[in-house]
């Protein structure tokens, strides 16, 4: 499983499994206990896989953030996200070093590193999923033109 079935679903503690999709919306299984949700389109959905933070260069995919979490923490879970400002911010930035402070507020990176650590002490890591998906489409796209 990718991030690409992981959702932040706005108004709902946790992050959710997509599971089944519906006539009005979809099915989600809570990752902490499993429960399962409808969600219908009033929800605010996000999909971890689509979610970046801002560099002063670039976005940078959250996937390749948690993949350097989990590089730096050895496959453990990071710093606790109610840790204080300070300690947050200079945490995220060994970890991120350019990102845009102006841009990336506390309660974002809080976010990140709660999603991380949710993740992890529920045995997900693998985050590198979306490089390889992209490596796939970009392999088919190539063989498509040799033919």
């Amino acid at each position: 499983m990718g991030l690409e079935k992981i959702l932040s679903i706005s108004g709902k503690p946790g992050l959710y499994e997509l599971s089944a999709q519906t006539r009005g919306g979809f099915i989600a299984k809570s990752i902490i206990d499993q429960k399962k949700i409808a969600v219908n389109v009033r929800h605010n959905v996000s999909l971890l896989s689509e979610i970046a933070i801002y560099t002063y260069t670039e976005e940078v995919p959250l996937g390749t953030i948690f993949q350097k979490m989990f590089e730096k923490e050895d496959g453990k879970e990071a710093i606790s996200a109610k840790a204080s400002k300070k300690e947050l911010e200079a945490y995220f930035s060994e970890v991120l070093p350019d990102y845009d402070s102006d841009r990336v507020y506390q309660s974002d990176i809080k976010k990140v590193i709660q999603w991380y650590n949710l993740l992890i002490s529920n045995g997900f890591t693998d985050f590198s999923v979306e490089e390889k998906d992209k490596a796939t489409s970009e392999e088919k796209t190539t063989s498509g033109e040799e033919e």
